[in-house]
């Protein structure tokens, strides 16, 4: 068995939409959908490229997941409000 994590945009898109387009794939057998990181984690015994086809066939932005994605989603969800300027002064 396989597992393949994607990184696809999911603004304005519904997690159904997604399902719908990976369960037309033989072999799935679990899809985890995380909207906030926009993270997708595929298991079975499908092919890693026929997964992405599918995605993008069915119009959603996809792309196989990267540590640089993890750096991104690390530091879009940063807590800004801790994020202060010190002795900044703009005169």
């Amino acid at each position: 068995m396989e597992t393949v994590e994607l990184k696809v945009e999911m603004v304005d898109i519904h997690e159904k939409k997604l399902r719908k387009c990976l369960s037309k794939l033989k072999g799935i057998e679990k899809v985890e959908v995380d909207s906030n990181s926009q993270k997708v984690v595929v298991s079975g015994y499908a092919h890693r490229n026929k997964i992405l086809k599918a995605l993008r066939r069915g119009g959603l932005k996809a792309d196989f997941w990267s540590a640089q994605n993890e750096l991104l989603n690390a530091y879009a969800s940063a807590n800004y409000a801790s994020l202060r300027f010190k002795n900044f002064n703009f005169f």
